[in-house]
């Protein structure tokens, strides 16, 4: 029993020793010299930034961003049920069916609050 947990830490002491040794390799070899000028300007587009660089977005993209997760994983859930369908019975069809109609009224709900308006 002791011997599988040893396994265990020896892989997690490897993996957290090539991570040490990976960051500490990247700041030997990194360049040392401090940054001046420009390089310590912010830099979008290759354009030279106007304005303040700190905006607020407006909440409406992380409701799209909810929704667009939201039917995202209907998908992931959908296409191995759609797979074993023949096999898995009625049980099943029903649990689904049950699923796709939390999620219509979670798209309903959406529509009349206005999630899905852009403007």
């Amino acid at each position: 029993m002791l011997y599988q947990y040893l396994t265990v830490a020896i892989f997690l002491l490897g993996a957290v020793g090539v991570a040490l040794g990976a960051l500490a390799t990247n700041w030997v070899l990194r360049p040392k010299r401090p940054q001046v000028g420009d390089q310590r300007e912010t830099y979008e587009c290759g354009l030279t930034t106007k304005g303040p660089t700190w905006v607020q977005f407006r909440i409406s993209y992380f409701l799209y961003a909810l929704i667009f997760l939201l039917f995202d994983v209907e998908t992931v859930f959908l296409y191995p049920w759609a797979v074993k369908f023949q096999v898995l019975g009625l049980f099943a069809f029903i649990e689904m069916v049950i699923f796709i109609a939390i999620l219509i009224l979670g798209l309903w709900y959406a529509w009349k609050e206005g999630g899905l308006e852009w403007l």
